[in-house]
């Protein structure tokens, strides 16, 4: 008999469950080794029903993972049906195409049972310190040079560990301690999640999660379904190029179809995939996509596997957003993170107010890897990753925001945090007058980064950096953002390769600002003042304005 849940009821019960799933990603930062989680929250946490359809997520996620995590789960299920499935286990991958796209992201998920049967996953993507090969870079060429692949298995097989995978990871990576220990620190989010949702059901009398599930995706299928109706019909295009490989650009395209309730996307005519690791692959190009049409459409909603039914995406075989094996993707975010400007280029035709002019990312990020030396002629190999934001669009409601991440939503890295675990000096980091677009709404600020290397080993450095060619357009009569810069020891540098840094080199790095909104002309004059004397603007770029 299908249970049926009347309002008050299934608001507690929601709240349960995002509560459940926020403790879990509490308890993942708690118990983490490595910066990335416990500083950038690159991770999220989500559940899902027995099929793999995500019901709830963490607040704190990465809007990819949002909509990669659980489609992971469904590949597992095709390599692990339920009847292979015990208490205990533990299922891992960090495949480039069943994954997030890219193999510094670790996936795990836990089949959870009551009464003998298969009622839920709890799931977890992390990105870890480090995957062993080459420095995370857009370098490689294939993604064997990118690290160590793990295809779905078991990680923990009925409650017992595969302590021979676990030695295989430990000798492919040069984090042993801190890869190991935030994987741990997943498996503590996922019992936890596990005991929690264990103890809702007993509470309410769940013998499984089929009809809340059914409920509470099915409310926002409907809900999604009718935010797209009050958009005209119609096809609409957009196109983008970005910075691309030694300044040979590469061309983004996307066609999106309303029709009805329903959303299409197509991204025939993007450029081929490349011989180096900026290539998408579908799963992060699927859900950047997504998180651009909901973000338009209905942005407070929850994000389940209801938001995203009636959205569907076509992306030619071998095209960068679609990339074919052995393509590498470690940088995939350099093509990825303009995904949903596309789409804002595509609805910002029929709904200009629900969009924001281009900002200031893909992120950007500074990799090292090196040895400290021990002072006996020997050492123990490190690896860092640190992330700088640049500045977000202006809006037709404000000015963008100064160094946030978009869309990624990871945070950056602290001096204080840098400079503890790394043999580097921060001379300073500040914001970049200027560097916001200007518009009615400014673009927000890009910030400069100057930093030394004080190792006495060899530094081992590479940068995920865009927007240094194509800046941050603006819209709706705004001007472009300041472009991105990087320089070592003063000296203009091509950001997609690799460098070695001795000690007392330097790296200079200034983010992009965001594109402004409106003309520039009609922004008061009292905002106008309020830039310069905050030092945002400089006098001779506010009379130039």
């Amino acid at each position: 008999m299908t249970r049926t849940f009347d309002a008050i009821e299934l608001e507690l019960l929601w709240r349960r469950l995002i509560s459940l799933v926020d403790e879990a990603a509490a308890a993942m930062v708690r118990t983490s080794f490595s910066t990335l989680v416990r500083e950038s929250y690159d991770f999220s946490c989500v559940v899902t029903d027995t099929s793999g359809q995500s019901l709830v997520q963490a607040s704190e996620s990465i809007p990819s993972f949002i909509g990669t995590l659980p489609e992971t789960v469904k590949h597992f299920l095709r390599f692990f049906p339920p009847d292979q499935l015990e208490p205990g286990d533990v299922l891992i991958t960090n495949d480039i195409w069943l994954g997030t796209g890219h193999l510094p992201d670790i996936t795990l998920a836990k089949p959870i049972f009551r009464g003998g049967r298969l009622i839920a996953f709890s799931a977890t993507t992390a990105h870890a310190p480090d995957i062993g090969g080459k420095i995370r870079s857009p370098e490689p060429r294939e993604v064997f040079e990118e690290g160590l692949q793990i295809p779905p298995m078991k990680m923990i097989a009925a409650g017992k560990t595969d302590e021979t995978l676990v030695a295989i990871i430990r000798k492919n990576v040069r984090t042993p301690d801190q890869t190991m220990g935030d994987l741990y620190a997943q498996i503590v989010a996922l019992d936890l999640m596990e005991d929690r949702l264990l103890v809702l059901m007993e509470n309410y009398g769940l013998p499984d999660l089929t009809d809340l599930a059914h409920e509470i995706q099915g409310r926002c299928e409907t809900a999604m379904r009718a935010a797209i109706r009050e958009l005209p019909d119609g096809t609409y295009h957009s196109e983008l190029k970005t910075d691309g490989i030694m300044e040979t650009p590469i061309t983004l395209k996307l066609k999106l179809t309303v029709r009805g309730d329903e959303i299409e996307m197509d991204f025939a005519g993007t450029d081929a995939q490349v011989d180096r690791a900026i290539n998408c692959a579908l799963c992060y190009t699927n859900a950047m996509a997504m998180y651009g049409v909901k973000v338009c459409t209905s942005p407070n909603l929850p994000n389940n596997e209801g938001a995203w039914r009636p959205i569907t995406l076509r992306a030619p075989p071998g095209c960068i957003v679609n990339p074919q094996f052995p393509a590498p993707g470690g940088s995939r975010m350099l093509i990825g993170h303009y995904v949903p400007m596309l789409v804002f280029g595509c609805l910002g035709q029929i709904v200009p107010e629900r969009v924001m002019a281009a900002c200031g990312s893909p992120m950007w990020g500074m990799n090292q890897s090196g040895v400290r030396d021990d002072g006996k002629g020997g050492g123990r190999p490190y690896a860092n990753m640190f992330f700088y934001n640049g500045g977000m669009g202006g809006n037709s409601h404000g000015d963008g925001v100064t160094c946030l991440s978009w869309p990624s939503n990871v945070s950056s890295t602290s001096i204080e945090i840098s400079e503890h675990i790394a043999p580097l000096r921060f001379h300073h980091k500040k914001l970049r007058p200027d560097s916001g677009g200007p518009g009615r709404h400014r673009g927000g600020l890009g910030q400069e980064i100057l930093i030394e290397s004080r190792s006495e080993t060899p530094i081992a450095v590479s940068f995920l950096a865009e927007r240094t060619i194509f800046p941050a357009f603006g819209i709706e009569g705004g001007r472009d953002g300041a472009p991105g810069e990087l320089h070592i020891n003063g000296e203009k540098t091509d950001p997609k390769k690799q460098y070695v840094l001795n000690k007392g080199d330097t790296v200079s790095l200034g983010t992009p600002g965001g594109g402004g909104h409106g003309d520039p002309k009609t922004r008061p004059e009292a905002a106008v003042a309020a830039d310069v004397a905050a030092g945002y603007v400089t006098d001779g770029a506010a009379f130039r304005s």
